[in-house]
């Protein structure tokens, strides 16, 4: 039988998600271990391995088969935007992607002016303006605090992925528009889907089963 391996999204998102593995009987105590150098992490009872990895890279594992399964975000799998199966959703990480921005960018919303666009996310903004909205607008691709876009004059409105909006209020800005919910899902290689498919199916299931009774 062949190694199943799985990527992980580093932090919460493994936390939660090997926690989930834990209540169908898949354990990998060295992941536990936060002093650990090691990069890969093996279940050899269970013929199964582990890696760790940034979110956005996870669906670029996946894809190319260096993981059969990913845990990832649903923003990353928007954004990322590959080849791959998304077969579950898991059910936390829960949040929001949404336009954000000060209550007098609400009127550019309404009438589809052009406005300029701060995110992380510049193919979930592209996606969302362009063919939902059928808005123009000019995207800026910004890798730290976002909120400070409109803040600063950089743009008019944000899109971002809001929690709480806690940090939002403070900042004057609120919540215009929701493009999506979002929450951590399970991802799958096109080609281990099929190889494996016994395997990773039964998998899906007592996830889902673990899911449906928490």
């Amino acid at each position: 039988m062949r190694y199943l391996t799985f990527a992980l999204t580093k932090g919460r998102l493994a936390d939660k998600t090997l926690d989930m593995l834990e209540k169908i009987g898949i354990t990998c105590e060295e992941m536990r271990d936060k002093d650990t150098r090691k990069l890969i992490f093996v279940n050899e009872e269970q013929k199964l391995k582990f890696f760790l990895a940034k979110g956005p890279d996870v669906p670029t594992y996946v894809e190319y088969g260096a993981a059969d399964i990913g845990v990832v975000g649903k923003d990353t799998i928007l954004e990322e935007n590959r080849q791959i199966y998304e077969v579950l959703d898991l059910g936390f990480g829960k949040c929001r992607m949404c336009v954000c921005g000060p209550s007098k960018a609400e009127e550019l919303l309404k009438h589809h002016q052009l406005i300029r666009v701060a995110t992380k996310y510049p193919n979930i903004a592209k996606d969302y303006f362009y063919d939902k909205k059928h808005q123009t607008v000019e995207i800026i691709k910004l890798n730290g605090s976002i909120e400070l876009a409109p803040i600063v004059g950089l743009s008019e409105v944000i899109v971002d992925i809001v929690e709480t909006g806690s940090t939002l209020k403070e900042n004057g800005l609120s919540v215009l528009e929701e493009i999506c919910q979002l929450s951590a899902r399970m991802v799958v290689n096109q080609v281990s889907m099929k190889m494996e498919n016994e395997r990773i199916s039964r998998l899906i299931q007592r996830l889902r089963d673990v899911r449906q009774q928490s």
